[in-house]
């Protein structure tokens, strides 16, 4: 197979994959088996369109061919050797033609079955690892390997999270819908957490010799638009999209040109993207447009566009972020809102402000081994001049983050504390 055929038909999936699976995932009603008939159809087109070229439309070519494959599943009773038989006798008991039922599945809004796979790929009856790596697999149509390379853990770990997370879907029979009412809430909160935390692990990764994977941001933010799309009424929706949107906008600024990490207020903000900008502060105005009190990442993203909205460092507007962080703690309280607050407060009212709040923190059980707490109080005992107890807070602090990066960024930090003043 030359390289360009690879590469093609490796771009087709990434685009067609979760509109394949879910258009499947409708009729045979469990999603590890649609993944399996996708995964046939891709085979098929590895093994055909390098001769015979990519098709005008692949991904008619791959939805026919996976069509096709699931309707010979079901004719030669492959799902009761697959452990789906409850499947076929249900089929049978209300008389229905499987082939007919599967054509209408296919053919029906591409929407809808986008939206029921996000759900059933975030449900909560999965651990949030679980649920991160199905959406990679199902909707970002990720490899196994490159989710496990983007989270840093290995193949055999992602692997079984993927079978496991199908399995329990499975056993508990999750239902191939959108929740509807009171449900959905909780659900959807489940989806954006999913998103968000995805998108995070690309913005500032947790573990590794790189600050940032962009790609994994990339994958996030096409999740969230998608998401936008298929439920324009969801203030949340386009709040988180703006949110990752403004942050994205940063993404080439936060590195140096040997990696290494700029934090916020030393970036050049002409080396922000300002069409993410600017899409990201169009999206705020939606979800504000929509009414109603401001949710958690709506007043995220008014954080966000404090800063997106000042030309420099000097013009961000702290005082207003103080308010908006005021809100989120009383909205969503929670230590690393507290430690964010008290960022915002040093900035707004002077590090002794913020110290007063970090220093409230420090027994915190969850924060124990958080390398940021330790990170911003040696930032602030730095600020006051206390640089033998700022050098101790960035030497913790170095030991207990995972990424190289940062690393190197606390030990310089916490070697100008021990030159002095």
């Amino acid at each position: 197979m030359t390289s360009d055929a690879h590469r093609a038909i490796e771009a087709v999936w990434r685009i067609e994959s979760a509109r394949l699976i879910a258009g499947l995932t409708r009729i045979v009603r469990d999603v590890g088996v649609a993944e399996d008939l996708a995964q046939d159809a891709l085979v098929a087109a590895l093994e055909r369109w390098p001769e015979s070229g990519v098709p005008d439309n692949p991904g008619a070519w791959l939805m026919a061919t996976a069509k096709h494959r699931a309707i010979d599943m079901l004719r030669r009773g492959k799902m009761v050797e697959r452990k789906h038989g409850e499947l076929g006798a249900e089929l049978e008991a209300r008389q229905e033609d499987p082939e007919a039922d599967l054509e209408a599945a296919i053919d029906d809004e591409v929407g809808d079955d986008l939206l029921r796979l996000i759900f059933i790929s975030c449900h909560p009856v999965l651990s949030t690892e679980a649920r991160t790596a199905l959406t990679l697999r199902l909707l970002g149509g990720l490899t196994t390997e490159e989710i496990a390379r983007a989270f840093l853990v290995p193949v055999s770990t992602i692997a079984q999270r993927i079978v496991r997370a199908k399995r329990t879907l499975a056993e508990a029979r999750v239902p191939f819908e959108v929740p509807r009412g009171a449900a959905l809430a909780g659900r959807l909160s489940s989806v954006l957490e999913v998103i968000y935390l995805v998108f995070n692990e690309g913005y500032s990764a947790t573990a590794g010799d790189d600050w940032v994977r962009p790609a994994l941001c990339e994958d996030a933010l096409r999740l969230g638009r998608i998401l936008a799309e298929l439920m324009p009424n969801e203030a949340e929706v386009h709040a988180l999209v703006a949110l990752m949107e403004m942050q994205a906008s940063r993404l080439r600024a936060r590195v140096g040109p040997s990696g290494e990490p700029i934090l916020l207020l030393d970036q050049d903000r002409a080396r922000w993207d300002h069409l993410l900008v600017r899409r990201g502060l169009a999206a705020l105005e939606r979800a504000e447009a929509l009414g109603g009190s401001l949710g958690p990442y709506a007043l995220q993203a008014a954080i966000a566009a404090c800063h997106a909205r000042a030309h420099t460092a000097e013009e961000t507007d702290w005082t207003r972020i103080t308010a908006l962080y005021d809100a989120l703690a009383q909205l969503t309280p929670s230590p690393v809102v507290e430690l964010n607050r008290a960022v915002a407060y040093a900035m707004a009212f002077g590090p002794a402000a913020g110290l007063e709040i970090v220093d409230a923190l420090t027994s915190e059980p969850s924060l124990q081994g958080y390398h940021l707490l330790p990170a911003v109080r040696g930032d602030l005992l730095a600020k006051l001049g206390r640089f033998a107890e700022a050098h101790a807070e960035f030497e913790r602090a170095a030991s207990l983050t995972r990424n190289a990066r940062e690393r190197e960024l606390l030990l310089g930090r916490a070697a100008a504390c021990a030159r002095g003043p």
